[in-house]
């Protein structure tokens, strides 16, 4: 079993390292430069129709924009965005942070080719119901040759999907904050009821299909987003007068990289930085994985550049604000040099040093609210895989399978299981950008074409 660990371990750490990074960064660089910063150039008119003002009613699909852009928000803003930028300060310092915003303009980039191509190939299910996502438009738009492709993709959005990590961070900030500081044991049974708890919850949601999914997704992600923001901005307010020096910081450590204490890259600390920094914006916004064009696909929209548009919204809202938010509340009350905790343990510590009392409780809330929303938009990926593998009529067996999984994440450690699910969920990004990048020439003539109608 420790080889078998060992073995999953390095798989997990190759996946995520400089290969994956190579197709995300450079594809999405590629789909910058080659698209002319086209998408950015609309960023107004996709809050115009992110707030319905294009909606049409009698398009096909079956949510709105708005609905859409909750469900994919759903999935990347969770631990990512509270663990994985403590990570990437406790071992990096300020200047990781500008580098996860590099990977998020980058990203919104990528997102805008994805998502649009999720609407421009939509393909159908075995029971003649319109899908999007990489398979679909692998399909579509590569043709039938390129199934292989679709196939793999979906063989690992089947494991990448489950939730054993979310719930596994979950129960161990509720273990944390919670039941130890006030006199609780941790125990098997505790862990057990966190899991019986998370599975009531889950399966009510799920178990209703996509609409219950995104109606959960549209009302809890605008609040959780505010809750978070409100938080942060009290702890500015604590520590007004450092906020301007750690936001010129994380400029000046950027290429200075004077608080890295991670593996140097490429000859250099500054080359370790960036690597760490472009890593966990890429863990945190999931641009070119391939998930949100599942959700995106599903919009009620005639319109792909339309769609690809609001998609492009996402890594902004993920990591331009909630991730700079967390960096601000860890550097401003200077936890990140006192504190030894690490990961989420970090977060809380800032939390408890600005708003002493409450500040734990009030992040656990947070903490739950994005890992919740991540575990109902997980199963509808899931979900998505196994159709187009066995059938629109199988697909409702892998919500049992995914439910089952979210016990185990409660009661075990399974960092075979962690590594696994991590390994192949980076995975999904070698379909998803080889046919992104394949298909860019046609989403450029599309877009285009929908300026020229747009009169934008």
């Amino acid at each position: 079993m420790e080889t078998l660990d060992s073995i999953f371990q390095t798989f997990a750490d190759y996946a995520w390292g400089l290969p994956l990074l190579i197709i995300l960064i450079g594809g999405g660089l590629y789909l910058l430069v080659r698209s002319q910063f086209l998408p950015f150039r609309y960023f107004f008119h996709a809050l115009n129709v992110l707030r319905g003002k294009y909606d049409d009613p009698n398009a096909p699909g079956e949510i709105t924009h708005f609905q859409a852009l909750s469900t994919a928000l759903a999935s990347t803003i969770g631990m990512g965005n509270i663990a994985g930028v403590a990570v990437a300060i406790h071992i990096g310092g300020p200047g990781a942070m500008f580098w996860m915003w590099i990977s998020a303009i980058i990203g919104m980039s990528t997102k805008f080719f994805t998502c649009t191509l999720a609407i421009m190939f939509r393909g159908k299910d075995s029971n003649g119901d319109i899908q999007g996502g990489p398979m679909y438009f692998i399909m579509e738009g590569l043709g039938k040759s390129w199934k292989p492709l679709a196939v793999f993709f979906s063989i690992c959005g089947l494991i990448g999907a489950l939730p054993v990590f979310n719930v596994n961070q979950l129960k161990q900030a509720i273990n944390f904050i919670l039941l130890e500081p006030n006199g609780i044991e941790v125990t098997n049974t505790s862990n057990i009821i966190i899991g019986v708890v998370l599975v009531a919850i889950t399966a009510i949601v799920i178990l209703g299909g996509l609409d219950r999914i995104s109606k959960t997704a549209s009302k809890l992600v605008p609040s959780m987003v505010l809750l978070y923001f409100v938080l942060v901005m009290i702890i500015l307010g604590v520590y007004i007068e450092e906020v301007p020096r750690y936001f010129a910081l994380m400029f000046t450590d950027a290429f200075a990289a004077n608080n890295y204490k991670g593996d140097s890259f490429l000859g250099g600390v500054v080359g370790g930085l960036i690597l760490l920094g472009v890593r966990r914006g890429a863990f945190s916004n999931e641009a070119g994985i391939g998930t949100a064009p599942m959700a995106h696909g599903a919009s009620k929209t005639n319109e792909p550049v339309r769609e690809g548009l609001v998609a492009m919204l996402g890594p902004a809202i993920d990591t331009l604000v909630v991730c700079t938010l967390t960096a601000l509340a860890i550097l401003v009350t200077g936890v990140w040099q006192t504190s030894e905790a690490n990961g989420v343990s970090l977060t809380a510590a800032a939390f408890n040093d600005a708003i002493p009392g409450y500040g734990n409780y009030l992040l656990l809330i947070c903490i739950a609210t994005f890992s919740i929303s991540s575990l109902f938009t997980y199963s509808y990926y899931g979900t998505k895989c196994m159709s187009f593998l066995f059938g629109a009529h199988n697909k409702h067996y892998y919500n049992y399978f995914y439910i089952a999984s979210i016990i185990l994440g409660a009661i075990t450690p399974l960092s075979m299981m962690l590594n696994l699910i991590d390994g192949t969920f980076a995975l999904m990004a070698i379909p998803t950008m080889t046919a992104t990048i394949i298909l860019a020439p046609k989403v450029i003539k599309e877009m285009k074409a929908y300026a020229q109608r747009m009169r934008l």
